[in-house]
């Protein structure tokens, strides 16, 4: 009975190679961002030339904003696949971020809300950028104000929440 209990472990643990083709398939969709990020900035090249200051605002927002999500990506792919599938080797690398192999589940949770938060608050700004565009007269515009507002209010407030539940579960100690 030992036997089958062994083998049986033994296949639960290396069931966590079945996570390897979902980090794959985002590194994937990183590059597909690379890709929106330079047809982003080639969009931007004549704008910084004929646009308006807000213009080139809002286009530099948006490049900042793929960068946050590719930024969020790396850290779900490199944290996850070492906390979840198997340490990554890199040989102590110079190269290698500080953070990587130190980034626990609720590190990450913090990471990930942060980026969110982040995120949220440049679709905002760019939004209000062009709040002057806006027929505040129509309601469907004002609910979408609102409700995009109301949504990072939301993600705001649940980040707080996870960093104190955090703080609260490791007994107040920073992590």
């Amino acid at each position: 009975m030992k036997q089958v209990e062994n083998v049986l472990e033994d296949f639960i643990f290396k069931s966590r190679w079945l996570l390897a083709p979902f980090y794959v398939g985002l590194v994937l969709a990183m590059a597909l961002l690379l890709v929106k990020f330079f047809k982003a900035f080639v969009d931007f090249v004549p704008i910084v030339f004929t646009g308006t200051g807000e213009e080139v605002i809002i286009n530099i927002l948006t490049l900042v904003d793929v960068v946050m999500i590719a930024n969020l990506l790396l850290i779900i792919i490199f944290a996850g696949y070492e906390t979840f599938v198997s340490k990554i080797d890199t040989a102590d690398s110079v190269d290698r971020p500080s953070w990587m192999g130190h980034v626990g589940f609720s590190d990450l949770k913090m990471k990930i809300m942060g980026s969110i938060v982040a995120i949220s608050g440049i679709e905002l700004l760019k939004l209000f950028m062009h709040v002057n565009t806006y027929d505040l007269s129509v309601t469907a515009n004002n609910y979408e104000l609102a409700w995009r507002i109301v949504l990072h209010i939301v993600f705001v407030l649940s980040g707080l929440v996870f960093a104190l539940s955090d703080k609260i579960a490791s007994g107040g100690k920073s992590h």
